[in-house]
């Protein structure tokens, strides 16, 4: 196995059934990694979106009772479940971005420059188009 960059058309990706022989299924794989680094930061800015809404969400007051018993005329979700619910969301982000942030390392250690290129690519790339949305979120 190569332990330092180099560029071919020919790779083994994450997978034995994911193997690159030809430029065509080179520049294929390039996309379908840089279209995961676009995901990966998609995904991080839902989570930070899903922090913000939280702790919005979050009672004024941290007592057991504001957490538990809904005030009164208040007929809707309480601010406890609806963090918790926030923060079951979050916990679904984290771990989708742990998945694509493994697989994203483990293509790029396969030290092929163009899987490192796309990787890198569609990282700069899904930071330009998400993070603006940020502020709308």
């Amino acid at each position: 196995m190569q332990m330092s960059f180099y560029f071919s058309d020919t790779v083994v990706l994450l997978f034995d059934f994911w193997s690159v022989h030809t430029p065509t299924g080179m520049a294929l794989s390039v996309l379908v990694i840089l279209l995961l680094s676009m995901l990966y930061e998609a995904v991080k800015m839902g989570k930070a979106v899903l922090l913000r809404r939280a702790l919005l969400a979050l009672p004024r007051s941290l007592s057991r009772e504001s957490l538990v018993q809904p005030e009164e005329g208040d007929t809707g979700p309480t601010q406890g479940s609806r963090w918790f619910r926030y923060h079951v969301g979050q916990t679904l982000f984290h771990v989708a971005q742990v998945v694509l942030g493994y697989m994203l390392m483990l293509a790029v250690m396969s030290y092929n420059a163009w899987i490192f290129l796309g990787a890198i690519a569609g990282s700069a790339l899904g930071y330009f188009v998400v993070y603006p949305l940020l502020g709308r979120g």
